[in-house]
């Protein structure tokens, strides 16, 4: 679990022989029960991988509780929902797989790291029922799983979740940023084409906002 770097360190500050305790009594190769129960009760994730020039990402997946699915011990899995279009994470995980997943409960500080190589899939049979209006399908093949120090998790109170989560009870609602005059001409033709379908409906639009660059001054957007 450890190369050298780490072992110069915890030598270092003098916590080589912490570290082998940890390793060897909360370190485990699958999750557990009782750390799945965990997981299925979260609506978030924090995911961080890396491309095959070692450059990172990190990345925050949202969504109903229990979006992430122990489907056995030794297996993960979590859609990849409508985004900015930009697909680092699942680019990565194309690339190498390697990714490490940071779960946090903020209501009730307790926090989960799960390590694992991830395989980024279409949509099998079954998975729109579970996971409405998800683009792909991340399944981690599990390598480690350990419970981290949560003495510095901060408590928050979750206040109401988010309207865009997709759920197949109602519409979910156009992303704002999407409307903006500088995005919405470079939008995929999908988006597009729900937009306009929407307009000619009448149905509510957001009103354009959001951040991000901005053309520079004189730039045509279109």
């Amino acid at each position: 679990m450890f190369t050298d770097s780490h072992l110069r360190l915890q030598d270092r500050f003098d916590t080589r022989r912490l570290a082998a305790v940890i390793e060897k009594n909360l370190v485990a190769p699958t999750v557990s029960d009782e750390w799945a129960a965990f997981i299925e009760r979260l609506d978030m994730v924090f995911v961080a991988s890396v491309d095959a020039e070692g450059r990172p990402a990190c990345s925050y997946k949202g969504g109903d509780p229990g979006f992430v699915r122990v489907l056995q011990p030794d297996l993960l899995a979590f859609p990849l929902y409508d985004g900015n279009g930009l697909f680092m994470t699942a680019g990565n995980m194309a690339e190498t797989g390697l990714v490490e997943l940071l779960f946090v409960d903020f209501e009730r500080p307790q926090r989960l790291r799960v390590g694992g190589v991830a395989r980024v899939t279409e949509p099998e049979p079954g998975d729109l029922d579970r996971w409405p209006e998800a683009r792909l399908i991340v399944r981690v093949a599990v390598r480690h799983c350990y419970v981290n120090c949560k003495r510095y998790v901060h408590r928050h109170i979750r206040a109401e979740p988010s309207p865009y989560v997709p759920r197949a009870s109602e519409e979910t609602p156009v992303a704002a940023w999407k409307l903006l005059p500088y995005v919405e001409p470079h939008l995929s033709a999908a988006d597009k084409e729900e937009i306009a379908r929407r307009r000619a409906e009448g149905r509510p639009l957001p009103k354009p906002e959001g951040t991000g660059p901005r053309p520079v001054e004189g730039e045509d957007s279109a």
